[in-house]
């Protein structure tokens, strides 16, 4: 199996492989941005992200009925079973949202996108300075309020448990300084927490497997 790639730069941390079963040009790539070429705005795209070139080569070779929209590990049947064990394919008909921090703390902006067809709904941003979760945590609700004001019960998608977990419980627990350089994503957060405690919805916000299903389509690609 020929790897797909391009030459870049700069040192990977840690090298990933990622397998497009269908999308533009399928095949194994080293890097997302390639990748992420090869899946955006096409319909049914399938394709996982796996930690060695042996498992990915596997992974391409069995077919995406094997592995996409599967979980890595088989159910334990003996406990509990965990929230989103069971793990389904992805509803397009959904917003993904994303941050993009540089620094963290440091300058925040997010964005909310269609999950079909990667088309841009919303953006905000740059924000002068945050968190990763205070960021993910405002664009969850900016999508809720934008799916209220058009009438839509779409899903939300945040690979951030931690941002959904403050959306649920309608308060957030960030340690970042209230101080005069966080104060204006700190008045965003507080204009957010009101909104949840004033409105109710039915949307569903669901995890982005990222193991899964590889990167959320808002990603900025900045990995």
């Amino acid at each position: 199996m020929q790897i797909l790639t391009k030459g870049g730069t700069g040192a990977i941390a840690k090298q990933k492989y990622y397998v497009v079963w269908v999308g533009k040009k399928p095949g194994i790539y080293t890097n997302w941005t390639e990748c992420q070429a090869q899946v955006n705005q096409f319909f049914g795209a399938k394709f996982k992200s796996y930690e060695s070139e042996k498992e990915a080569e596997a992974a391409y070779k069995a077919g995406p009925s094997k592995h996409w929209g599967q979980g890595s590990k088989p159910k334990d049947t003996t406990s509990k079973p965990k929230e989103n064990d069971a793990i389904g394919e992805i509803e397009l008909d959904s917003i993904s949202v994303d941050v993009g921090c540089s620094g963290n703390p440091g300058i925040v902006e997010y964005k909310g996108v269609d999950t079909r067809t990667s088309e841009v709904i919303f953006s905000a941003g740059p924000i002068s300075k945050g968190t990763n979760n205070l960021g993910e945590f405002l664009a969850i609700v900016h999508a809720l309020a934008y799916l209220e004001k058009s009438g839509s019960k779409q899903t939300v998608y945040s690979d951030s448990r931690t941002a959904m977990k403050w959306v649920k419980q309608k308060e957030v627990a960030s340690t970042l300084a209230r101080d005069e350089t966080t104060k204006e994503i700190w008045q965003l957060v507080d204009r957010a927490v009101n909104w949840l405690k004033s409105h109710r919805y039915e949307n569903k916000v669901l995890k982005w497997e990222t193991k899964v299903w590889g990167e959320i389509k808002a990603d900025y690609g900045r990995k």
